[in-house]
């Protein structure tokens, strides 16, 4: 599956690899290979705050706001798998430049490099929730380091990551791609081992009856406004929005045609996912579940069993994005690097510019992570601008363009449909999250 750079800046796939066999390059990769990609893709960091959204929602809306996101996504990932097949170009930036020529193109590049630099920061909040804790309002949620060697200046959230970028991350983001597919696998399987005993904790209990009260549907008497809901629609576009990888895995396939086939499955399962965790989640922790469901973990048992779970769920999920950093700033350092440098020679042949441009997207990262500690806001900011824009704004775009002459007028109104509706619910949610900012200071 190896790959060449093409003219719009994009590298496909993110992580290329050489293929040792013909018939490897023949026969393609399986439609249960798509699925797992694609669902590798859904499971990030967007599972964390999903039992939030439940606690603003309640059960019922919750579940169907999430099939109502995942039916636009199916919609307009079909958009761009039927243009592509009409058009020429193998990305999602030379999609786009097809109909808009080079401001397209641009665009798709600028709006993915700030979907994969809010995600760097997010994975970092994450891991410093995992080892520091967090607090909101006055109640104080303890981190490991905290739990295991009591409150100390060197184990704070800054220094604590401070040590864990330079002696952990740093070497891993200097990785080259080949190095990269390792992190990868062993990251899928912390995120399943991190699925796995979340749910079970949560079965375990309910059947000992210290679950927390359900909520059906939003509170408005005490907590919801009619706006709050709309702050929730970003979480669920971040977190099954996977359109910057139609193309890549695509390209995988034997069959390109069973990518439609693909899509649906893995959005099935996502939605089982999505679902599963945020109901176990919020079953397990009720209106005290915070933004990111790991800090809650700190105080779920009194059992040296049960404390060891509670570990065992917040570091699998740590050490996993631990490992996805690297990959997907992998993908962010590529696309900088073609958008500033367009004429140098490839960034794997110029190790300066390849050390210094990852140190400083490193730093960026770290130092946005300890300023802003709350994946609240960065999934509200980029599910209501980026990730709009990349899995429904510009799919719709393209098609009212319709270059190539197969849109049809069902096709044309779904895309005016999809274009209206992310527009008018990312601008409630922006308004709502400044009200509430200003409300709270």
């Amino acid at each position: 599956m190896k790959q060449a750079k093409n003219d719009t800046g994009l590298i496909v796939p993110l992580l290329p690899e050489v293929e040792s066999s013909e018939n490897q390059i023949v026969n393609g990769a399986s439609i249960s290979g798509a699925v797992i990609n694609i669902s590798t893709t859904m499971i990030g960091a967007g599972i964390m705050s999903v039992p939030a959204t439940i606690k603003v929602l309640g059960i019922i809306p919750g579940f169907i706001l999430l099939l109502i996101v995942a039916f636009f996504v199916e919609v307009t990932v079909e958009f761009m798998l039927r243009y592509t097949q009409s058009g020429q170009s193998s990305t999602y930036a030379g999609l786009m430049g097809e109909s808009f020529g080079t401001i397209g193109s641009i665009g798709v590049q600028i709006c993915v490099i700030i979907t994969n630099l809010g995600c760097l920061i997010i994975y970092l909040i994450i891991i410093g929730d995992v080892l520091c804790g967090n607090q909101s309002g006055e109640t104080l949620h303890l981190g490991i380091l905290q739990e295991w060697f009591g409150i100390h200046w060197w184990n704070s959230r800054a220094y604590a990551l401070l040590r864990l970028v330079l002696i952990v991350m740093l070497p891993l983001v200097l990785l080259r791609a080949n190095s990269l597919k390792f992190t990868s696998g062993v990251s899928i399987l912390l995120a399943l081992v991190f699925v796995a005993i979340s749910s079970a904790m949560a079965v375990y209990a309910m059947w000992q009856g210290k679950t927390q009260k359900l909520r059906l549907f939003p509170d408005f008497a005490n907590q919801a406004s009619l706006f709050d809901l709309f702050t929730t629609i970003p979480v669920f576009v971040t977190g099954l929005g996977f359109h910057v990888n139609v193309h890549p895995i695509r390209s995988e396939l034997g069959k390109p045609s069973d990518m439609n086939s693909a899509v649906r499955i893995s959005l099935i399962i996502g939605i089982a996912i999505y679902f599963a965790i945020g109901f176990f989640g919020y079953l397990l922790f009720g209106d005290s579940i915070m933004p990111d469901i790991l800090v809650n973990f700190d105080r779920n048992s009194d059992t040296p069993i049960g404390r060891l779970l509670n570990d065992s769920v917040r570091l699998s999920y740590a050490i996993h994005l631990v490992f996805v950093y690297p990959v997907m700033s992998f993908s962010l350092r590529a696309n900088i690097d073609e958008l500033l440098f367009p004429k140098r020679p490839i960034l794997a042949m110029d190790t300066a510019r390849f050390v210094s441009l990852t140190c400083v997207l490193l730093a960026v990262t770290y130092i946005t992570a300890i300023a802003i500690p709350n994946i609240w806001y960065f999934f509200q900011f980029m599910g209501s601008t980026t990730i709009v824009f990349l899995s429904f704004i510009f799919p719709g775009l393209i098609i009212l363009r319709d270059v190539h002459g197969i849109s049809t007028t069902r096709d044309r109104i779904m895309a005016v449909l999809v274009i209206i509706l992310a527009g008018v619910s990312s601008f409630i949610a922006i308004y709502s999250n400044l009200q509430n900012s200003r409300n709270n200071k």
